[in-house]
C-alpha cells in the first residue's frame, strides 16, 4: 500500500519516557495526542519508577487509555557509586541507558510492526544503537524548549572550551551567558553532563526531533533549527505543542472542583491570586522556604503556595509546620493557602482567580502557563530553567530576577520576593501579552489543519506512514 492510501490507523509508534514527572508528563501527553489522531501507541515504562507521583500517573493513564499497549521495562540494578551521582533521577537515566540492550527482546512481542520509535531526550545513544539494529526510525522527544534544544544540539561545537567561555552564541537564536549554562556542564565527570556530551553528537542520526512548543512562542529558534543555522546536519524539528492535559485529567478536575485548594480558589476574586510552585523535583533549604513565606506576607496579594520539602515523594515527608515554621504558618494562613501535597497544576493555572505564577520555569510549567494565559515571575533553580526564563521574558509575558541566581547560590530575602511579586501582579503589559500568548497557543492546535502545531503533527504522521511502505 502506498503512503498516500494509508490511514493514520496504520501508524504504530513506540514511546519510551525516562525518569521524573517533567519527562513523563510530556511523553504521556504525546501518547494521548497520537491516540486521538487514531495512531496505535505502545508505551514502554521503566520499572520501578523513581517517585510515587510517576507511578500514580501511569496507573491513571493506563485506565484512561486502554487502547495503549503498556510494556513494562524492568531495569537492571545500578551501582550508584559507578554513576558518580546522588541525584535519584540522574541515576535512573543511567539505569535505563545501561539496561537498553534488553529492549530488542521486549520489542519482539510488539504487533503490528512499529512505524517509528520515539525516545526521551535522556536516552538517545543507547536507544539509537537498538533502533539501528532493528532498522526502526528513531525520533526524539525533547522535553524542554526549542531554545534549549538549540543549545543542546550545539554542545559539540563549544564544549571543548566551555570552562573559559563568558557566553555561548547560538546562531539565529540567542546569546547564552555563562551564568545560564546548566551547572552540571561545568562540573567534571557529572553523570548528566556525560549524557549530554554523549548524546548531542548523535542527533543527526535520528530522523526527527519533537518539541512541546509552537511558533508564536519560539519562532526564531524553530526557524534557525530547521534552516540549518544552528547545526547543518540536524533532522527536522517538529513543534507539536502545546501539549494539553489528557482527557482523564480534565475529568478529574471536574471531580475535584470542591476539594482544597480548588474550593478555596472558588471563593477568590478573578486575577487576585499568586500561585507559587517550583515543580516536582526541587527541594529548597528551610531557610529559603521561610524567606518565601516572609515574602508572601509582604506582598499585597493573596496566594496559593505549594511547598515541597523532598526531591522524591517516596521519602518520608516532614509536616508543613516543621518545614515552614509554626508561627509563620499561622500568619500565612490568615492571608492565603499553603499546601504540602500534590496538586494538578493545570487545574490551578486554569482557574480564573489566578493572576500570576511564581515558577522555576521548568518547560512543562511554562507551556501550561502559556496555554492558560498566566504571567510568570521566573525563579530558575536548576538545569535548563534560566534559558526557559529568557524565552518567557523575551516573549513579553513574564519576568525574572537574574540576580537571584541558581538554587542555593544566594539566599533571596522575603522583602525582595514580595516586591517582585507585586511588580508582576501589577504589570498590565504582562497580562495583555499573556492573554495574547493564550490565544496563540490555542490557535496552534486548532482543528481543521490550520494551526501550526496541527500541521507539524500531520507532517510527522505522514513521515511515519512512509516507513510502513
Amino acid at each position: 500500500m502506498s503512503p498516500e492510501k494509508m490511514s493514520d490507523e496504520d501508524v504504530h509508534v513506540a514511546i519510551f519516557p525516562s525518569a521524573g514527572m517533567g519527562h513523563l508528563v510530556p511523553n504521556l501527553r504525546l501518547a494521548a495526542l497520537l491516540v486521538n489522531r487514531h495512531c496505535q501507541v505502545t508505551l514502554i515504562t521503566a520499572q520501578p519508577t523513581v517517585s510515587l507521583a510517576e507511578s500514580k500517573l501511569l496507573s491513571r493513564f493506563h485506565s484512561a487509555f486502554p487502547q495503549v499497549t503498556f510494556l513494562p521495562f524492568h531495569l537492571l540494578p545500578l551501582d550508584a557509586s559507578a554513576a558518580n551521582s546522588e541525584d535519584p533521577f540522574f541515576l535512573r537515566f543511567e539505569a535505563i541507558r545501561r539496561s537498553s540492550h534488553l529492549l530488542p527482546s521486549l520489542l519482539a512481542s510488539v504487533s503490528p510492526p512499529l512505524s517509528a520509535f520515539v525516545c526521551d531526550v535522556a536516552l538517545i545513544s543507547p536507544v539509537l544503537s537498538v533502533t539501528e539494529s532493528l532498522r526502526l526510525p528513531l525520533f526524539i522527544l525533547f522535553t524542554s524548549s526549542a531554545t534549549m534544544f538549540s543549545f543542546f544540539s550545539s554542545i559539540p561545537r563549544f564544549i571543548p572550551s566551555i570552562s573559559g567561555l563568558d557566553f555561548v552564541e547560538i546562531p539565529g537564536v540567542s546569546t547564552i551567558p555563562r551564568s545560564s549554562i546548566p551547572p552540571p556542564l561545568l562540573l567534571p565527570n557529572n553523570v548528566f553532563a556525560n549524557i549530554l556530551l554523549e548524546d548531542s553528537p548523535k542527533l543527526p542520526k535520528s530522523c526527527g526531533i519533537l518539541v512541546n512548543s509552537f511558533e508564536a512562542l519560539e519562532l526564531n529558534a524553530l526557524q534557525a533549527l530547521n534552516s540549518g543555522k544552528v547545526v547543518k546536519e540536524l533532522p527536522p524539528v517538529f513543534p507539536v505543542g502545546p501539549f494539553v492535559p489528557c482527557e482523564f485529567e480534565k475529568n478529574e478536575r471536574e471531580e475535584q472542583m470542591n476539594s482544597s485548594p480548588l474550593k478555596w480558589l472558588n471563593d477568590q476574586s478573578p486575577g487576585s491570586i499568586v500561585y507559587v510552585s517550583f515543580g516536582s523535583r526541587l527541594s529548597m533549604s528551610r531557610e529559603q522556604v521561610r524567606e518565601i513565606g516572609n515574602g508572601l506576607l509582604k506582598t499585597e496579594f493573596k496566594f496559593l503556595w505549594v511547598v515541597k520539602d523532598k526531591k522524591v515523594d517516596k521519602e518520608e515527608e516532614d509536616d508543613l509546620e516543621e518545614v515552614v515554621g509554626m508561627e509563620l504558618i499561622k500568619s500565612l494562613q490568615s492571608k492565603g493557602l499553603v499546601v504540602k501535597q500534590w496538586v494538578d497544576q493545570s487545574d490551578i493555572l486554569s482557574h480564573n482567580s489566578v493572576g500570576g505564577f511564581v515558577s522555576h520555569c521548568g518547560w512543562n510549567s511554562v507551556v501550561e502557563a502559556a496555554w492558560h494565559g498566566v504571567p510568570i515571575l521566573g525563579w530558575p533553580q536548576i538545569g535548563d530553567q534560566k534559558i526557559n526564563a529568557e524565552v518567557v521574558e523575551k516573549s513579553g509575558w513574564g519576568m525574572w530576577k537574574k540576580t537571584w541566581g541558581w538554587s542555593g547560590q544566594n539566599l533571596v530575602k522575603g522583602e525582595e520576593i514580595g516586591d517582585a511579586i507585586d511588580e508582576m501582579m501589577k504589570n498590565e503589559a504582562l497580562k495583555v501579552k499573556a492573554g495574547e500568548m493564550k490565544e496563540a497557543a490555542r490557535k496552534a492546535v486548532a482543528g481543521g489543519g490550520g494551526g501550526s502545531s496541527e500541521i507539524a503533527v500531520q507532517k510527522l504522521i505522514d513521515a511515519w506512514k512512509k516507513t510502513n511502505h
